[in-house]
């Protein structure tokens, strides 16, 4: 365990939580008190349209503050769930008062100097982190991914990932979730319906189709993951995708085939993944048992299983992986970000 990043250990930190009427700062919040994260005082901030209101923390209701007028000299730690624009605009704020500032967002994540960190699988980039004080959350998908390959990876050099996704709607967002609500409602009704977040009807639905589209045909989501995955596991591994968005409030779902460098075979890695830290293995074709998201939800473990030799390709192998998306994907893993950096060996 490295040292502790604050410079004097405390009985309670301040920390602030940026986005925290949204989905995944409400989930920051949650997670913060259910760890029993030393909070001496917590602050949650927001967009001048949402300042005012308030959002509960262990039992008690705070007010939002307005972000644009706040003065972080005081703060800590300082969680961000409020978008790219954002982020790049009030993270060196932040950190120029000497707080450490966990991202969620995409705006930091593939800077060469700022640490790109799921715990459990490159604690070690932290220490990127005492020269700006900036850290990157990964992209949900890409987090659950390499919890499942880095154990693996670490056995036996993976050589390429080929990764489908199926993503929960509330990776968009609450209007996402309402949108599926609706259309659902509409649809089983006979009535009318619209597509507000999404380019097509989700309800009843599958679009192969997450954020814009780039030059190279991919979109935007998916190279996140493969851009994401190299920073974190290795740069010589090769990776694609294809990201899909399916009709599930929470929870995503990824088919996952690895190539490896050598031999390893599924026996072994179930052996691995079972032994490996956040990973639950739900593997047993013979009753039927497999991970799904609707259990997954509400949970904090990256779920495996469907794990099974490629017969089709020499050292290759299959796995289905399921995670919480606003858990483990992103708020739990920004609030383990803040337990390494007040942890002392």
């Amino acid at each position: 365990m490295m040292h502790a990043f604050l410079p004097e250990k405390k009985q309670g930190y301040c920390v602030a939580v940026v986005g925290a009427t949204g989905a995944v700062g409400e989930t920051m919040l949650e997670i913060l008190a259910e760890r029993a994260f030393p909070v001496a005082s917590i602050i949650p901030l927001a967009s001048s349209r949402s300042a005012g209101s308030t959002v509960e923390f262990s039992g008690r209701d705070y007010v939002v503050q307005d972000l644009a007028s706040f003065d972080p000299k005081n703060v800590d730690i300082a969680l961000f769930s409020a978008g790219a624009d954002t982020a790049l605009t009030y993270a060196p704020r932040f950190a120029e008062a000497g707080c450490y500032v966990i991202d969620n967002s995409s705006a930091w994540r593939m800077h060469d100097d700022v640490a790109l960190v799921v715990p459990e699988v490159n604690p070690e980039s932290l220490k990127m982190a005492r020269k700006n004080r900036i850290i990157a959350n990964p992209n949900c998908s890409t987090i659950q991914m390499v919890m499942a390959l880095k154990p693996l990876h670490d056995a036996v050099p993976i050589k390429r990932v080929v990764v489908s996704t199926y993503q929960a709607v509330s990776g968009a967002g609450r209007e996402a979730m309402t949108e599926l609500a609706e259309q659902t409602r509409n649809l089983l009704a006979g009535q009318a319906y619209d597509n507000q977040v999404f380019p097509a009807r989700i309800a009843f639905n599958v679009i192969p189709h997450i954020d814009v589209f780039l030059d190279n045909g991919y979109t935007k989501e998916e190279q996140k993951m493969i851009d994401e995955t190299r920073k974190i596991l290795a740069a010589d591994i090769a990776v694609t995708a294809t990201t899909v968005r399916v009709p599930v409030f929470y929870g995503h779902s990824e088919s996952i085939n690895i190539t490896f460098a050598a031999p390893m075979d599924a026996e072994t890695a179930r052996m691995l993944l079972a032994e490996a830290e956040g990973i639950c293995v739900v593997d047993d074709p013979s009753g039927e048992d497999y991970p799904l998201p609707s259990e997954a939800a509400g949970t904090d473990a990256v779920w495996v299983g469907r794990i099974r030799n490629d017969n089709s390709f020499k050292n290759s192998l299959h796995l289905w992986v399921v995670a919480d998306n606003v858990r483990k994907g992103a708020a739990l893993n920004a609030v383990q970000i803040a337990e390494f950096l007040i942890s002392r060996s």
